[in-house]
């Protein structure tokens, strides 16, 4: 038994030196690949891009990087109030137009509306950005009906599907790109945020294979950020009991101790 012991530890810290090797590589990769497109930054003038979850946090920064750079824009949430604002400051320091539509990505019909919305009013669609989603932040132990915990998977994973999946076809014809919106949360975990860790792996993972599919047709980027200074930082998130409520207590448990970087540099870094 202490000799199995004995080479169970060998083992587990070879996989483990191992994968920091990789994961070293990994990002220095990344990097590499990040600076390089950095020097060629494509130009935005007059492409039209839409962005799911437009209303706040990422999305609503994205949307103004989009702005400055002379994009025309879609703008998708539920908010109508925060979406007009959002949309209206757009127009004011770049944008040539900016439309808003109201929308849940969780639902297909909807998804496909938006898309056809869209194209309808511009005749292209050139960028997508899948940037909607929501935290669920309880112990596993403690769902009292585990379905509550549904919201998050259609709104995070299947929002995402749904609006690339409507979205491909015109995509394909303006060689445009998806930008999807995920988490580090894919590759570093924690408590009570197993079915948040399991969208962002499962995002992760959906769209390493799609950019393998797509090829050259379609772009697709995979943003992984950490905690950005956005509503979920502030302790909005998805309940056990299914609903959106923010709780001070539970940010404080979850983010207090991390680096929070702003919402700003995040969309900056990232358009």
């Amino acid at each position: 038994m202490d000799l199995a012991d004995k080479l169970m530890d060998v083992i587990v810290i070879t996989i483990s030196l191992l994968a920091l090797f990789f994961l070293h590589q990994y990002r220095f990769l990344n990097s590499l690949i990040s600076t390089v497109r950095t020097l060629f930054k494509e130009n935005l003038t007059g492409k039209v891009v839409l962005i799911t979850g437009a209303s706040s946090g990422i999305g609503e920064h994205l949307a103004y990087e989009y702005a400055r750079r002379g994009a025309r824009l879609a703008l998708v949430a539920r908010r109508n109030q925060r979406l007009q604002e959002v949309a209206d400051v757009c127009e004011i320091i770049g944008s040539p137009e900016t439309v808003y539509i109201l929308g849940d990505v969780s639902n297909n019909d909807d998804c496909k509306r938006l898309i056809d919305a869209t194209v309808n009013h511009f005749g292209q669609l050139d960028h997508l950005v899948a940037n909607a989603g929501v935290a669920p932040v309880c112990l596993f132990e403690d769902y009292d009906d585990i379905t509550k915990a549904s919201p998050a998977i259609d709104i995070n994973f299947w929002g995402s599907v749904y609006s690339s999946y409507f979205a491909q076809q015109h995509l394909k014809k303006s060689k445009g790109k998806i930008i999807v919106i995920s988490s580090c949360a894919g590759w570093v975990f924690a408590p009570r945020t197993a079915f948040y860790c399991l969208l962002q792996s499962a995002l992760i993972s959906f769209y390493e294979t799609l950019r393998i599919e797509f090829g050259t047709q379609i772009g697709v980027t995979i943003v992984t950020p950490g905690f950005i200074d956005t509503e979920m930082t502030e302790g909005k998130f998805l309940s056990k009991e299914g609903r959106l409520e923010v709780d001070r207590e539970m940010r404080d448990v979850q983010v207090s101790l991390m680096p929070v970087e702003s919402v700003e540099k995040c969309a900056k870094a990232n358009s």
